[in-house]
């Protein structure tokens, strides 16, 4: 063979290799773009289904909120209708004042009234002789707030600034 065939053929063989080549490497970018466009959907996908989930949790966080302020408003009504016993109805009051601060922490967007609660919930802790006074204003205030008044929060500051910090 001459050189000049030779040279021909070695170049018609690296030409030959090298689209070979060019050709897997299409392939390759299609499939990499491919999979990158099939995650980005599946993380849109998650995205949006963390979202609903947590708009769910919230929502069932406010429906507990909501049923511990009905549980507390029985309770009071028993504590103010109660002939004896009032340490353990006051007990009862307290938990579930708890319970409630501890829902209030739980939802977003709650700030000044998760605030008033856990104030609400300290006070009872602190000052029980104060507070057993009180216990019909807490009731108002706790039907305002069941009732969808905002004003029920601002009644629950108003009973928390009133307390007597000095005294029992």
């Amino acid at each position: 063979m001459s050189k000049k065939k030779k040279d021909k053929q070695e170049m018609f063989e690296y030409t030959y290799r090298d689209m070979g080549q060019e050709l897997i490497m299409k392939r390759k970018m299609v499939r990499a773009i491919i999979f990158s466009i099939i995650t980005l959907i599946a993380l849109a996908v998650f995205i949006a289904l963390y979202i609903e989930e947590t708009q769910r949790v919230q929502e069932t966080y406010r429906k507990q909120y909501r049923s511990s302020l009905i549980t507390i408003s029985e309770e009071i009504q028993f504590y103010l209708d109660a002939e004896g016993d009032y340490e353990f109805r006051y007990r009862h009051v307290t938990a579930d004042l708890d319970v409630a601060a501890t829902f209030a922490t739980l939802i977003k967007d709650f700030d000044e009234q998760q605030k008033a609660m856990t104030g609400l919930y300290s006070a009872y802790l602190k000052y029980p002789q104060q507070m057993s006074e009180r216990m019909e204003k807490v009731k108002q205030a706790i039907d305002d707030i069941i009732n969808n008044l905002d004003k029920g929060y601002d009644e629950v500051r108003e009973i928390i600034a009133g307390i007597d910090l000095k005294g029992y």
